[in-house]
């Protein structure tokens, strides 16, 4: 399986392919796969920057050590891969690193087509699939065998796509890493009801019809480094609104969260990693740059006991909704977690 690697715009040691997905009703559809190689130690500084500048432009990779585990990282909703600090967290643990721009994301968004937009969680299956094959084929060429074991990390609404992606494909994974997953709306068993119902003939008659829901901007506010955060943002993939949300979409993910209340069965060890507290309001609240404020953290951690019969939930005072973006002394509990975390379960073998 040929593979032609780019560089991607995150710099040196990250390389890009585009994994082809067919057509839907809009038109031709990729993912896109993200790799990062951090530079040889043995090598001089200058001498190892023009080697990788050369193998990229050759369309080559480094070696990597044999054996060697994977993880592979799915992004969550009106987002893509830009965290080049968790590529450097697994990398120097001997991880190979992988992150996934699912269809009409990030770098797989093209002009033709409705951002974010599935009718189905399970169309992005070939997405996973072709993620997995792919970074397979690149560990096998470089290293003569397989990974040893791929886990699977996913942030929200991702990570919502990676638990029912998990139950359908036993024994793909060997481990899952959940960081805020989006397992159900906030409210009631009414509330639920009344909007799936409310939902039901927008979606069967106009799928793409745009719901009027409040925007409000706050969690970009939070981890911007144009407002109050610290990272910096492509606006046209992380948009400080947000997608538009479609009435098909919605109704595709709360299909995905029934398919959890009613429990699912994946067998593998489970991380989950959530902030302490949430702060979901119409108006802003200091206490958004240290808390959840766009998913309800308790209805979170106990729909995701329901997942499999091996969860581990952290919790982390002062998080942000994706805890990996939080303020550097919080990320850096939340760092700690998963490295003692994947001492153990990340690595079966060792155990």
């Amino acid at each position: 399986m040929g593979i032609n690697w780019q560089p991607d715009h995150l710099g040196d040691g990250f390389a890009l392919t585009e994994l082809d997905l067919g057509a839907d009703e809009e038109g031709p559809c990729v993912a896109t796969l993200v790799s990062y190689t951090p530079p040889a130690v043995t090598e001089p500084r200058d001498l190892r920057t023009t080697a990788r500048r050369m193998m990229h432009r050759l369309g080559l990779r480094p070696e990597l050590p044999d054996p060697i585990q994977a993880v592979l990282y799915v992004h969550g909703w009106s987002d893509y891969f830009f965290q080049h600090e968790l590529a450097h967290f697994f990398t120097e643990r001997g991880i190979a690193f992988y992150a996934l721009d699912l269809r009409k994301f990030g770098r797989s968004l093209r002009d033709w087509q409705t951002p974010g937009y599935v009718t189905d969680l399970s169309a992005y299956d070939d997405d996973i699939n072709a993620a997995l094959a792919a970074l397979t084929a690149d560990i096998e060429v470089r290293t003569g065998a397989p990974p040893s074991g791929i886990s699977l990390m996913a942030h929200s609404t991702g990570a919502l796509v990676a638990s029912l992606w998990a139950h359908r494909f036993p024994g793909r994974v060997t481990a899952l890493m959940l960081n805020s997953p989006w397992l159900d709306i906030q409210g009631s068993a009414i509330l639920r009801t009344t909007t799936q119902g409310l939902l039901e003939p927008i979606t069967r008659f106009r799928p793409k019809a745009r719901l009027k829901l409040p925007e409000f901007g706050f969690y970009w506010r939070s981890i911007s480094n144009q407002a109050d955060g610290e990272w910096e943002l492509n606006g046209l993939w992380r948009p400080q609104f947000g997608f538009p949300i479609r009435a098909g979409w919605l109704t595709a993910v709360l299909n995905g969260h029934g398919q959890v209340r009613r429990g699912l069965s994946i067998e593998v060890p489970i991380l989950v990693l959530a902030s302490a507290r949430s702060t979901i309001s119409p108006v802003w609240n200091e206490a958004m740059l240290s808390s959840d404020s766009v998913l309800d953290v308790t209805v979170m951690t106990q729909r995701a006991l329901q997942l499999g019969p091996h969860v581990t939930v952290c919790r982390f005072d002062g998080a942000l909704h994706d805890t990996l973006l939080s303020a550097g002394p919080v990320r850096q509990q939340v760092y700690t977690a998963i490295d003692r975390w994947i001492g153990c379960y990340g690595r079966p073998a060792q155990c």
